[in-house]
């Protein structure tokens, strides 16, 4: 692939990157609720649902999906109830006190995968996440080539964007926290995250 076009998408993603996001306030809870490296794990998750979305657009299900208005309907459905749920339970969690590090875990159905899980599924179940393969990705691509490789390298590139940014949030919010960790502070901070869970949750169920 052109390497001129790989740099290009990573200038059009970098700024929607850094927008706040889903991730980037799971990684914040996480962080602040556990450890850096409960952080780094969410964001590891969160990168590798990147690779989900890539690999539907390789085979032609996102635009299946973008184009159906009742698939859509159900993906938005999905992911904006999954986002309430998780937004719920962190503020459950903080009204309940911080636990220890070995019983913390939001009571899903994918528990058992811990913080990588909830990344994960936080970008597998986010319409913003595969539209950005349906619409930016194919800006990028040349037509005369084999078309999956190129949505493999330029796949690449968003998630060292991403990691790069997640990764760095963490340590951030990491070394703040040494300095502030109070209950308190963290009882405010996982209500905070939650209740931002719970409005990005609906705000994705009722998005056009």
């Amino acid at each position: 692939m052109r390497w001129h076009l790989v740099l290009g998408f990573v200038a059009a993603v970098t700024p929607l990157t850094l927008i706040p996001g889903t991730s980037f306030t799971l990684v914040t809870q996480q962080v602040i609720a556990g450890s850096r490296s409960d952080g780094v794990r969410a964001a590891l998750g969160s990168a590798c649902g990147l690779l989900v979305h890539a690999a539907f657009a390789a085979v032609g299900l996102s635009a299946l999906v973008m184009s159906s208005a009742r698939a859509l309907t159900v993906v938005k459905l999905v992911g904006g109830i999954y986002l309430i749920w998780l937004g719920v339970a962190m503020w459950r969690s903080a009204r309940r006190g911080v636990e220890p590090a070995a019983r913390r875990r939001w009571r899903l159905p994918w528990a058992q995968l811990g913080c990588f899980g909830q990344g994960l599924w936080s970008n597998v179940l986010n319409p913003k996440a595969a539209s950005v393969y349906l619409t930016l990705v194919p800006q990028f691509l040349t037509s005369s080539r084999s078309i999956a490789p190129q949505i493999a390298t330029l796949a690449v590139a968003h998630i060292v964007v991403v990691l790069v940014w997640l990764l760095f949030w963490a340590s951030v919010v990491a070394v703040a926290r040494t300095a502030i960790d109070t209950p308190r502070f963290r009882r405010g901070m996982s209500r905070l995250a939650g209740a931002v869970l719970v409005a990005f949750g609906v705000r994705t169920a009722t998005a056009c």
